[in-house]
């Protein structure tokens, strides 16, 4: 492999101003994210501590490794939603080590609402569960919740993706042999219940967890019976008579331990091999990255410039290189793991997608995962490339990316729109993790384009009936569309509705890659198989 030469003169004017304006964008983020792992309200927090509990953070940092990192989901998840009364959409969900094994976490925050799911907090956990899946991670859900936020009831509780999913996705985890532990450290109430029931072991904390399908005022509503929560689900109840729990502690941290001390038991079931190298450092700081990254997307980036910071020792074996420039594909390490990465260099066009089809190819065939790296406006447009068949040669990409069986990770570095989203592997291509940048742009396409095209329809829907838009009437309709667009654009938008797994700060790229790499490796990669490609 060759190191990159990088282009960029860091002591530049340009560099510096770059940098000192990423860093107030960067600020910002920090911010916001300091704000929401605050949790609930003052008063929510200090009744939960008079409770003898611990929040949801501390208990996480109890359970995993000392000296070991979490790699936190949807931190911002409904941000600006909901006057945001659901910091973290109500539960925390994330990826720690228990004694030397990947571990998905799911703790319920009681000071959010006491705990209940909306919209948001119902995706966030489902998005977890179905991170265990595709990685095969044993989950351990810390429980402390009032089921679902009733006055969202329409939202949260009937449909395919709606709060019945938890228990769909535990039982097709557990045929999957993936162990699930449940520790009730507080209410688990409805069909909450089914949570700590429908896992592998259940600890529940004496004088402090419930397990009930119906609370006490149902009981009173529905039989007229009056009894106490202790009394109907408490556990003395679940660890001596029903059975339902199968450990008792007295407070959180003996009920932590406890857990703890279930994953001694529990082993890995499979494990993917790969050819590890040395760790090197990235020969250029990661910091420069600030000076690089754009903030007006309608700037030219070198993408190499970016993976030179992220990879071993800024090493890269470029793919065809001289051909379709607009896109860079090539082979490098982060932290040992070998990867092979696509990075959007400018528009699709029908060589690009033959290009990115092929190295695609190269990877799923050599058991390499794969990096997408996101700046794309999307594919080409106009009579000669139509003709040309970009429509074809997409698909093909569309095809490969789809299909690829290695794990595959998406970052978000500038702006993402169009289908150049889906060839590159969005949302909807199913990486293993999707992170976006605090200045990156994701929406069908930038908010200028989207204006002119809104505005040339309405203008021909106007000229047919013999009249026309008056010029203070454009501006303002270009107005309206462009602030609707730069709104619903931004990376906080996409992370409050979890299009994303999280906004991450660019320096910490490598340290979030290397960490999914290596979640990916708890489930050996399945065989690629292609369907038809039009020639």
């Amino acid at each position: 492999m060759f190191r990159i030469e990088s282009k960029i003169d860091t002591s530049s004017p340009e560099f510096a101003k770059n940098k000192e304006e990423y860093k107030k964008v960067l600020n910002a983020y920090r911010q916001v994210l300091e704000k929401v792992r605050e949790g609930g309200s003052e008063q929510a927090v200090k009744k939960h501590k008079e409770r003898g509990k611990l929040l949801a953070r501390e208990r996480i940092d109890l359970l995993v490794d000392r000296n070991t990192p979490f790699l936190e989901l949807s931190a911002l998840a409904a941000y600006d939603l909901y006057n945001n009364e659901f910091p973290s959409a109500g539960v925390i969900t994330g990826i720690g080590v228990i004694h030397g094994k990947e571990v998905m976490i799911v703790a319920n925050d009681a000071t959010v609402k006491g705990g209940t799911y909306m919209a948001e907090g119902i995706k966030k956990h489902i998005r977890a569960q179905e991170i265990a899946m595709e990685n095969r991670l044993p989950c351990v859900y810390l429980v402390d919740s009032g089921g679902v936020f009733l006055t969202e009831q329409d939202k949260v509780f009937p449909d395919k993706y709606n709060f019945g999913r938890f228990f769909f996705n535990q039982a097709r985890l557990s045929a999957k042999k993936i162990p699930q532990i449940a520790v009730v450290m507080g209410s688990c109430t409805a069909g909450g219940a089914y949570v700590p029931a429908m896992s592998d072991e259940t600890i529940i904390v004496r004088k402090q967890g419930t397990i009930f399908i119906g609370g006490p005022p149902l009981v009173k509503a529905a039989t007229g019976e009056e009894v106490t929560a202790e009394e109907l689900g408490g556990a003395d109840v679940h660890t001596s008579i029903s059975g339902v729990a199968d450990h008792l502690a007295m407070n959180d941290v003996h009920a932590i331990q406890i857990c703890r001390n279930i994953f001694e038991t529990i082993s890995r079931q499979e494990f993917q091999e790969l050819p590890m190298e040395p760790v090197q450092e990235p020969f250029y700081p990661a910091d420069d990255l600030y000076g690089i990254l754009p903030l007006d997307l309608k700037k030219p980036v070198d993408s190499r410039e970016i993976i030179a910071r992220i990879v071993d020792g800024s090493l890269f074996h470029e793919f065809k290189d001289r051909y379709a420039p607009t896109i860079v594909t090539g082979f490098a390490h982060i932290m040992g793991y070998p990867i092979g990465i696509i990075a959007n260099n400018g528009v699709l066009f029908g060589e690009t997608a033959l290009k990115g089809a092929h190295f695609v190819e190269l990877c799923t065939s050599r058991n390499v995962p794969i990096l997408f790296m996101q700046n794309i406006t999307g594919f080409i447009v106009g009579k000669q490339y139509e003709r040309a068949g970009i429509a074809r040669d997409g698909a093909k990409f569309v095809h490969a990316v789809a299909n690829a069986n290695v794990p595959k990770f998406t970052v978000i570095f500038g702006g993402s729109f169009g289908a150049g989203n889906y060839a590159m592997a969005g949302r909807a291509y199913e990486p293993r993790f999707l992170w976006m940048y605090p200045n990156s742009k994701i929406s069908v396409m930038g908010g200028e384009q989207a204006a002119n095209v809104l505005i040339t329809v309405k203008e021909d829907q106007l000229k047919a009936q013999g009249k026309s838009l008056s010029a203070d009437e454009r501006e303002k309709m270009l107005k309206t569309i462009l602030q609707k667009y730069e709104h619903e654009g931004s990376a906080y938008y996409s992370t409050a509705r979890l299009w994303d797994d999280g906004i991450i700060d660019p320096v910490d790229t490598r340290r979030m890659l290397a960490m999914a790499i290596a979640v990916s490796l708890n489930k050996k990669y399945e065989k690629t198989e292609y369907g038809v490609f039009r020639m």
